[in-house]
């Protein structure tokens, strides 16, 4: 594997899967795969588990690593060709770019989408400039429309969980008071179809994701009927992303909040959430404290997913 931005990179499911549960029973079983590698970590953004658990993921591998912070540790980065730099922005990216790939092995790229432009977020700018011109492996970290990172480990730790092989999944838009990107939502989506689980996805009207993610998935506007008889529950909450009401909020309805109500109807579910959410209003604090909650064992995966990742990379270096 070169590059990792979407599940049809991983290759063959099954063996990801199984090396993933390997590496879970040992996880510095490849400690000598990265001995005097180096991974570069560049975050455009926030992040707590992305930054911790792959920053984890290749001491297990043993690789040194670097952690670049765009906006903190380095000049402002212009992305657009044409433009005039005579603002804020001192170096561009792609002179940066190639900056990066001289002094390490791998790279890793969160940048999230900007709402600026949708076919800009959809083109994935920015991690495809990384690709094209660092001359470097490079896998997401998140992206303007997908974190593959998370929906491995959501992955795994549904395997670990379920009592049925092909249980029923049921992905819930959640209210929020700021417009958030679908990354989570599309990758989600893509990676239950592409496992072969039983993928509803239920929203608001106005809330389409994009058929490229989704084809595949129930798509159910009642959001109490899609819960009946679920395994599991996946909340997030995402704006709009239509090319006409794209980035924008278009509800904030409580009712969709993830409650003892919703999860009264389903298969007695396990409750999962990537995190950070923010409480009552995405999943009530009963419900995510609950016995059936999976937060944070999933969170404790994206070690895992991460190190899987880096392992297939690094092993075509």
């Amino acid at each position: 594997m070169r590059h990792f931005t979407n599940v049809h990179d991983l290759g063959d499911l099954h063996l990801a899967l199984q090396e993933a549960l390997e590496i879970k029973k040992d996880r510095t079983k490849y400690v000598e795969l990265g001995r005097n590698k180096t991974l570069l970590m560049v975050f455009f953004n926030s992040s707590l588990r992305t930054r911790l658990s792959t920053q984890k993921a290749a001491m297990n591998l043993g690789m040194n690593v670097i952690v670049l912070d765009v906006n903190q540790g380095a000049w402002k980065l212009e992305t657009e060709r044409g433009v005039i730099m005579d603002g804020d922005k001192s170096e561009h990216l792609l002179e940066a770019i190639p900056v990066m790939g001289c002094y390490c092995d791998v790279i890793g790229v969160r940048s999230f989408a900007r709402f600026e432009s949708r076919e800009d977020d959809y083109s994935e700018k920015i991690i495809t400039q990384f690709i094209q011109y660092s001359g470097r492996p490079v896998f997401s970290m998140e992206a303007a429309t997908g974190h593959p990172l998370q929906s491995f480990a959501d992955w795994i730790t549904i395997e670990e969980h379920k009592t049925k092989e092909r249980p029923k999944v049921v992905l819930t838009w959640a209210p929020h008071p700021k417009a958030l990107p679908q990354a989570v939502p599309n990758s989600f989506a893509q990676w239950m179809v592409a496992v072969g689980y039983d993928v509803v996805i239920t929203h608001p009207e106005g809330y389409e994701l994009d058929e490229r993610f989704t084809k595949g998935a129930t798509i159910e506007y009642d959001q109490m009927k899609a819960f009946e008889g679920a395994d599991f529950i996946y909340a997030k909450n995402w704006s709009a992303a239509s090319p006409e009401n794209y980035g924008q909020i278009l509800s904030k309805d409580m009712d969709w909040t993830v409650s003892s109500r919703q999860m009264a109807v389903t298969d007695n579910a396990y409750f999962m959430h990537c995190l950070p959410v923010r409480r009552n209003m995405i999943v009530t604090d009963d419900v995510i404290e609950g016995p059936r909650s999976l937060v944070i064992p999933e969170a404790a995966n994206r070690e895992i997913s991460a190190t899987v990742v880096l392992k297939k990379i690094l092993e075509n270096l």
